[in-house]
């Protein structure tokens, strides 16, 4: 670390002392999450209670004890009554989430754009977001990656003709509800409309306002189930929501015992993005119920590098550790991941908390994406980046579920570029041409 890194870091340990009531973007110099983002990539244990060490010292030590520097001041200035119990406790995350303008103004310095969302009177996605994940997000930086997905602005309420409130059209594949059966062998189990906090891309943002008219409970559960248990060609079961995550570990477990007495029944496979947002959640006592149920598989969503976290790091581990195999979703989305630097980090990233990379998705033209949507050419680009340039594991497919329930179609990089002759022409990463002898003489004239 040289004397430049030293010296903020020393300036970022003062900013501790600093009075409570200075507000947000106020203070002088960088802010502390600037600071210190990129300094550190680890730390002793994320359950630490310690202060942070009175001087920074030129070791790596210190260095991987930075990482906490910017939590510890969030809770400090925020949360100063909560105990490190309370703080990791992922019902008093979920209690103490942030939901109003007044509670983010004074945590962040919000820019017009960001208010005014924040204020206007409309029906669409709820605003929330844990104590935990707010600690992540820069208070001075609107273009900050994390704030992007998680604070709204005003171009949500811009509703594009392309753009649908249910894109999929999975409303209109529902046997019964909350279920959705778009392919032969598997449904998707729509379990419940919350989630501990709302990204604004959300492609089920349709159900998660409690005025739409959508209803989640046992008894819509257990219509579910049945319809599962007398289809016999079912034999994967995707909980999703909302997110089922969030459920009590009782519900939970009604589910997935409910679903693994069906004979048919496969697999089981959970959709969540807690590990990134509330990694409190995932208890010892959870992951010791969920073993009870193999296979059972999570899909966990993951949006840039910087959710990868202490805590993310612990809570997929313990989930790996009771053979949960763990696949990574990630929207592609402008201004936030639509780089290959941003995305082969999240990507070598989560191949270290043992998490396979599996799907990147285009956005849906959800109604108010228009600003997160980037061009398909974006995501190819994304892909030529990483095919060859890192290992295979850390490449998902980049796939377009496509509008109108016409389900999840691969998009590829021009890899293959024909036939001469007898032989297959094919262009690699480099992209240096090489020819296959294919024995197939279909493409033959």
């Amino acid at each position: 670390m040289n004397q430049a890194q030293t010296d903020s870091l020393r300036f970022a340990y003062a900013e501790i002392g600093k009075d409570d009531e200075e507000p947000p973007g106020k203070r002088s110099g960088s802010s502390s999450l600037t600071l210190t983002r990129g300094l550190a990539l680890a730390v002793e244990s994320p359950d630490s209670d310690k202060s942070p060490p009175e001087d920074v010292k030129q070791n790596d030590t210190q260095v991987k004890k930075i990482i906490h520097l910017h939590r510890y001041m969030f809770r400090r200035r925020f949360f100063p009554s909560a105990s490190t119990a309370e703080w990791n406790d992922w019902q008093w995350q979920i209690r103490n989430r942030i939901m109003d303008v007044e509670t983010l103004s004074r945590m962040i310095a919000l820019t017009t754009d960001e208010t005014d969302a924040l204020t206007c009177n409309g029906n669409g996605l709820p605003f929330s977001i844990t104590p935990y994940y707010a600690s992540l997000i820069d208070p001075n930086d609107p273009s900050q990656a994390l704030r992007k997905t998680m604070v709204p602005v005003m171009t949500e309420t811009v509703h594009a003709p392309e753009e649908s409130g249910d894109p999929l059209g999975e409303d209109n594949m529902s046997p019964v509800p909350g279920l959705v059966h778009r392919y032969p062998d598997r449904v998707l189990f729509l379990t419940t409309q919350f989630c501990s906090a709302y990204c604004r891309y959300c492609t089920r943002s349709r159900i998660m306002n409690r005025d739409a008219g959508y209803e989640f409970n046992p008894r819509q559960w257990d219509q579910a189930i049945d319809y599962i248990a007398q289809t016999p060609v079912i034999r994967d079961v995707v909980l999703s929501g909302g997110d089922p995550m969030t459920l009590s570990d009782d519900r939970l477990e009604y589910l997935l015992s409910n679903l693994r007495r069906i004979p048919h029944v496969e697999m089981i496979r959970i959709g969540t993005k807690v590990p990134a947002v509330l990694p409190q959640r995932v208890t010892s006592k959870l992951v010791r119920m969920l073993k009870k149920y193999h296979p059972l598989y999570m899909s966990v969503h993951f949006t840039h590098p910087d959710e990868l976290t202490p805590e993310t790091s612990q809570a997929c581990n313990r989930l790996a550790d009771a053979g949960i195999p763990l696949g990574s979703q990630t929207v592609l989305l402008a201004g936030v991941n639509d780089d290959v630097d941003t995305m082969k980090r999240l990507m070598q990233g989560l191949l270290r908390i043992r998490v396979r990379p599996y799907y990147l998705y285009q956005c849906d033209p959800i109604i108010g994406s228009s600003h997160f949507r980037t061009p398909v050419r974006k995501g190819l680009e994304i892909i030529r980046g990483l095919r060859g340039h890192t290992s295979g594991y850390a490449v998902p497919s980049y796939v377009i579920d496509a509008p109108g329930g016409g389900g999840k179609i691969p998009i590829l990089p021009d890899y293959v570029q024909g036939y001469d002759g007898t032989e297959l022409v094919m262009k690699n990463y480099q992209d240096r041409y090489y020819r296959y002898p294919d024995c197939d003489p279909a493409h033959i004239q």
